[in-house]
């Protein structure tokens, strides 16, 4: 048997898909992570060039594993729970998510906090639109527009006054947008360089 039977056998199926699952969270997590860590090092980063390509690295190895290893649990949970009940109920995804999330997102650490308030904003919307649409409410006049300041307003309004709530990278864009623009003393520090 050669293993191209072997990968398209249905008795196998299950176990390349979970093997593949964790290959692709270890791929897609490297292609997220790894520009997001090099700008916002060489942007922001402070220490030597090591010390910035070390952090770059690490950042990316462990988002990398984290998505691998929660597509791995996520998967094996969904198929455990199908071959114990002989069907996929709908709660199944959510039991496995939250099984899933709580292993591998549940250290707070600065790559989780990224990925799970990534996650929190698109779920939230998520969930406004999923009630709009089985109309549980009505589609409120000028949604987005309204959800976008009291966003933006609470967000500055943290900053100035409540700042170490706020996540650090976001403190550190946020200092280099508002703060530091308020500092300058000749033209290259106003104009070409920020100090």
């Amino acid at each position: 048997m050669d293993l191209g039977s072997i990968l398209t056998n249905p008795k196998y199926h299950d176990l390349f898909s979970i093997i593949k699952g964790f290959r692709n969270g270890m791929v897609y997590g490297a292609r997220i992570r790894f520009p997001h860590a090099l700008v916002m090092q060489f942007l922001f980063g402070s220490g030597t060039l090591e010390q910035k390509i070390q952090r770059i690295i690490e950042a990316t190895v462990q988002h990398s594993k984290n998505l691998a290893f929660f597509v791995t649990i996520y998967k094996t949970l969904m198929v455990l729970q199908r071959r114990i009940k002989g069907r996929e109920d709908s709660a199944d995804s959510f039991i496995a998510g939250l099984i899933g999330g709580y292993m591998v997102f549940g250290e707070d650490n600065n790559i989780n906090q990224q990925i799970n308030m990534y996650l929190l904003s698109r779920v939230t919307f998520g969930l406004a639109k999923m009630c709009v649409k089985k109309k549980l409410i009505p589609q409120p006049p000028h949604a987005f527009p309204i959800f976008a300041a009291v966003v933006w307003g609470i967000v500055m309004w943290q900053f100035r006054y409540e700042r170490d709530v706020l996540q650090g990278s976001l403190q550190a864009s946020m200092q280099f947008l508002y703060n530091d623009s308020e500092v300058f003393s000749n033209l290259g520090n106003w104009l070409w360089r920020n100090r």
